[in-house]
């Protein structure tokens, strides 16, 4: 069976990794292309397309797929399915109507809960207690096609969004791999959406960082969970602002917003309902430190 897998952030190098280890037929890698990042603004390849290198699979870069150059070569490889991971590209339906099974995408939400570009996240933003990955048949609209199977896990009560990520990456992974196993047999049947449940995770973005200290603490801790490792949520206090890397919750209470003290584990602070503590957090400029050891050096009017 030939498969062309597209991707391109860690999750999609992780499936890529997992099928290519399995043995399967991987006869083209589609990735995004390469961009300028850092200081220097050097260019860098995505983490899909070094896996791709490193196993001599041909990797292509389109910028999109509007030109016909691009969906021919598509075409040349002659693909019998192509496994989508976190590609950031639309398909086009003449490109999804090119593997002779079509277009296996695996999703970071049980769907049709959180379709969208920020699914894990939402999931922990939103306080959830379980998400999963989805392989889903794909369909021009986004996330919408039908369901060929799910695999789920508990979202831990301190679990960030990068922890859990890296967690829904082998998760995917091995869903990618038994998803593929069945197609090896012909093509693979799916379920429909029920279009009631459908929920959606938008792109994130720095406008969402400040937090909200009316809110409960455990609405405050999400927040902190889900926007990390990026953007951060961030707070102001006494003129200084910050990013918030991490907090717990804790006893306590007062007007929202307000510091109840400095603890030998972090800045206590009032919220909505209940309070929680900062444990790490970064100053403009500055580095992430755990809060005690930065106001030590940075006394509060308390």
């Amino acid at each position: 069976m030939r498969v062309v897998f597209m991707g391109t952030p860690d999750i999609a190098a992780t499936c890529l990794k997992k099928i290519i280890a399995d043995g399967f037929e991987v006869v083209g890698v589609y990735t995004q292309p390469d961009r300028p990042k850092g200081r220097g603004m050097k260019m860098v390849m995505s983490p899909t397309k070094e896996v791709a290198l490193a196993h001599g699979i041909p990797v292509f870069q389109p910028e999109n797929f509007r030109s016909d150059e691009d969906v021919q070569a598509l075409r040349d490889l002659n693909p019998d399915v192509c496994a989508v991971v976190a590609y950031g590209r639309i398909l086009p339906q003449r490109v999804l109507d090119i593997p002779a099974m079509g277009c296996v995408n695996i999703h970071a939400s049980i769907l049709p809960q959180y379709r969208g570009s920020a699914p894990y996240q939402w999931a922990v933003l939103d306080g959830r207690k379980e998400t999963g990955v989805t392989a889903q048949h794909m369909a021009l609209k986004m996330d919408a096609g039908d369901i060929i199977d799910v695999a789920k896990t508990a979202i831990g009560p301190d679990e960030t969004a990068g922890e859990l990520l890296d967690r829904l990456a082998v998760l995917g992974a091995d869903l990618l791999s038994r998803t593929l196993t069945r197609f090896a047999s012909g093509p693979v049947a799916g379920i429909p959406q029920n279009e009631e449940d459908v929920c959606f995770a938008p792109m994130l973005d720095k406008s969402m960082c400040p937090i909200d200290w009316s809110k409960t603490a455990r609405q405050v801790h999400d927040h902190v969970r889900g926007l990390h490792p990026w953007p951060v949520a961030t707070m102001e206090i006494q003129g200084r602002k910050f990013k918030v890397h991490a907090t717990k919750i804790v006893e306590g209470s007062g007007q929202p917003g307000q510091i109840l003290g400095l603890t030998k584990t972090g800045l206590k602070i009032a919220c909505g309902e209940g309070a929680v503590e900062v444990i790490s957090l970064q100053a403009e400029g500055g580095k992430r430190m755990a809060a005690p050891d930065y106001f030590r050096g940075h006394p509060l009017e308390l």
